[in-house]
């Protein structure tokens, strides 16, 4: 096994483990008190669910399988009922484990489901994307979709623990690969821009699994949110730098019924927020550029064609909106996030037009 270790600190710490061949370590993340285990994964993953029960099951624990559809589809309250029943038939008590494996959207889905069994029971998370691993799977916010709205519905919950086993990115489509690079990279606008430099001198290393940096990119990544959630998991303050690019993100992807990438739209939505500061005169315009050229290097979209009075409509509902005000996480420069409260329609409807060009 070879790994590294990242502290997620808070009110209950949590490693998130980086590494090849780290399933090792999943029974101890289970916890001594643990006799039943729900592992719920991704139904198009049987052959990584396998090893993953196969783990818990050596270590004499009972392994109940239950796989849910594929992305977005698993966000749902009729999938998250479902679970519930499982459980209850299952006899999970409050000593047993959540095991969730698979994208972000069945680790949201699997965290939730353990906020909710029982009033809460541990969780452990085994994310196989790119995007699960370095976004979904660390900090604790777990979730669902409605048709009103992307995560509306959801609880803070810290898993026990999360494994990020590198051999599993190989397996996954490219695009899906790339989409989740979006948020590696957002991690290197808002604080650590060292991510940037390391797609800016090799752009298809990056986006390959098998490029030179990829370990590199999902710890420095993971560590940027541990330092952040560490000091705020309820997001009071700090830890809404972490939504860079998400208000105009979580509305396109609503825009296209969810079937639109969550890092395509990040990457659009960084853009958009990029010429915002511009346009409020916050942020030079070659640092916009910065993130069009990186983000087009690795094959990311930056521009976006979809009506504005549609988009601007759902943004109002949007999570980090505080009453009819709209928040803006932007740059005053490189790694320095601030915010932008109440913007007017005008600078909205215009920096709207710079992505839609």
């Amino acid at each position: 096994m070879s790994g590294s270790r990242i502290r997620v600190g808070g009110a209950d710490p949590y490693d998130v483990v980086v590494g090849t061949g780290v399933l090792g370590e999943l029974p101890a993340m289970a916890g001594e008190r643990a006799r039943a285990v729900a592992v719920v994964h991704a139904e198009g993953l049987p052959e990584i669910a396998r090893p993953v029960c196969g783990a818990l099951e050596r270590a004499g624990l009972t392994v109940h399988a239950f796989p849910v559809p594929d992305g977005e589809a698993a966000k749902e309250a009729g999938v998250l009922a479902g679970l519930w029943s499982g459980f209850a038939a299952a006899g999970m008590t409050r000593t047993d484990v959540v095991v969730g494996v698979g994208g972000g959207a069945t680790t949201d889905l699997a965290g939730f489901a353990a906020a909710s069994w029982l009033r809460g029971v541990r969780a452990v998370l085994v994310p196989t994307t790119l995007l699960g691993m370095v976004d979904a799977a660390v900090g604790g916010k777990t979730g669902i979709n409605i048709p009103e709205g992307k995560n509306l519905v959801g609880a803070f919950h810290p898993p026990a623990g999360v494994l990020c086993d590198l051999t599993t990115l190989v397996t996954m489509p490219r695009e899906d690969y790339i989409s989740g690079l979006a948020e590696v990279i957002k991690a290197g606008f808002i604080a650590d821009p060292k991510i940037l430099e390391l797609v800016e001198a090799d752009p298809a290393g990056a986006a390959s699994p098998d490029g030179p940096h990829t370990r590199e990119l999902v710890e420095r990544a993971v560590q940027v949110k541990a330092d952040v959630v560490s000091a705020d998991l309820r997001e009071s303050g700090l830890r809404e730098i972490l939504n860079y690019g998400h208000t105009l993100a979580h509305a396109i992807e609503k825009a296209e019924d969810y079937r639109f990438r969550h890092g395509h739209a990040v990457a659009i939505g960084m853009v958009y927020a990029a010429e915002l500061a511009r346009l409020a005169g916050r942020l030079p315009a070659g640092l916009v550029e910065r993130h069009r050229a990186v983000l087009t290097s690795v094959g990311l979209p930056v521009s976006y064609g979809a009506e504005w009075p549609g988009l601007r409509a759902t943004m109002t509902i949007d999570k980090k909106a505080r009453g009819a005000t709209l928040r803006f996480v932007v740059l005053d420069g490189l790694a320095k996030p601030g915010r932008l409260e109440g913007p007017g329609e005008d600078l909205l409807a215009a920096a709207y037009r710079e992505v839609a060009r």
